[in-house]
């Protein structure tokens, strides 16, 4: 059920894109032929007016073909005026824009409604792990304001707790790390009951599936009532967030550390496999996180991406002039392999990934 839900995810992802394409086209009055979800041999297609919708074979994205994006494309007599190349420079814009435009305005659409019904973490202890260290000295309720002594004032809630989290980390088992050893030093919490401030000293565990060593408790949640303005500027910040990490990485990608953050279709669907299991909430952020990235990568300047279109729109309205279908096709060509790079360096990451210790989502 998981991978009927990624692949209906992923389709939705797509379609929406390419919506934003082929409506921008209609509205700009440019000849829509087709629109197709997925590529390769044609499976079902109706054709409705001058357009064709279909379903292809080979589950890999989707395209809206523009009548005119080639030389070799023939209009029909009088629509010869409808042609992409006939149009002018911002249409054209509007039109390979409007793809990726759709993907970010849905990203922050999921981010904005789900920071609408947000809870922010606190420091209170909430479940505890039936069998792990914390079951025996914890109790839910006990409020956690230090690790080994430290505190991390100044930092917020969630902030705290990750630091906490890396104190706790920090002891190790003696010798190989392996799943439910003891730490052979203990960590020492303080902790407020009922009240009362008291040192808990606890041996760590380490958990394989977060490859570290954990106590074994979760923190509790408090509502945490954003309003429209506070819930849209907690939606852009995830935003500028992903963005600005995603341009990092690819940025660097001559940097060995850089190259292991990308991520193909397989660790991108392995992940959200075990996000879907997390609850609705969690497998909607990934949603908006993979339709945010698919708007951002497809905005980077080289041809066959959306940006590249745009990219060599610029260069014509600079120029004053065309550029040279050839001009294009050669840096097609070059971008075309570098797409395939990219992919073929997602997959090989992705494969140590999954044949490591796997994702670490939970």
């Amino acid at each position: 059920m998981n991978w009927l839900l990624i692949f209906l995810g992923f389709s939705l992802l797509i379609i929406l894109h390419e919506a934003g394409h082929f409506f921008a086209a209609k509205a700009t009055g440019m000849r829509v032929e087709k629109f197709f979800l997925f590529f390769g041999p044609k499976l079902v297609s109706v054709k409705r007016g001058e357009t064709e919708y279909g379903i292809a074979a080979i589950p890999a994205g989707g395209y809206v073909k523009i009548s005119g994006m080639h030389p070799e494309d023939k209009l029909p007599p009088g629509e010869e005026h409808r042609g992409y190349y006939e149009q002018p420079v911002w249409k054209r814009i509007v039109v390979i824009g409007a793809g990726p435009a759709v993907n970010i305005v849905l990203a922050f659409g999921i981010l904005f409604v789900l920071a609408l019904g947000a809870s922010d973490v606190n420091q209170k202890v909430g479940e505890l792990v039936p069998g792990s260290p914390a079951a025996t000295v914890l109790k839910p309720g006990d409020e956690v304001i230090a690790v080994d002594g430290k505190r991390y004032t100044g930092l917020s809630a969630e902030s705290r707790i990750e630091k906490f989290g890396e104190e706790v980390g920090s002891h190790k088992c003696a010798g190989k790390q392996m799943n439910g050893c003891r730490a052979a030093t203990p960590v020492v919490l303080t902790v407020r009951r009922g009240g009362q401030v008291e040192d808990i000293s606890v041996r760590p565990q380490y958990d394989k599936s977060v490859g570290r060593t954990r106590v074994g408790f979760s923190y509790g949640t408090e509502p945490a009532n954003l309003g429209v303005g506070g819930a849209a500027a907690r939606a852009a910040d995830a935003i500028w967030l992903v963005s600005s990490k995603t341009v990092t990485v690819f940025a660097n990608l001559f940097d060995s550390q850089q190259r292991k953050e990308v991520s193909g279709v397989v660790g991108t669907s392995d992940v959200a496999n075990q996000t879907i299991d997390l609850g609705a909430r969690a497998a909607l952020t990934l949603l908006a996180i993979v339709s945010l990235s698919l708007g951002l990568i497809n905005l980077f300047p080289f041809l066959p991406l959306d940006g590249g279109h745009i990219f060599w729109s610029l260069v014509e309205k600079a120029r004053g002039r065309p550029v040279p279908y050839k001009t294009m096709e050669r840096a097609g060509a070059l971008g075309f392999v570098l797409v395939i790079m990219l992919f073929f360096l997602g997959l090989t990451n992705d494969i140590g990934r999954l044949t490591g210790e796997g994702f670490h989502v939970r």
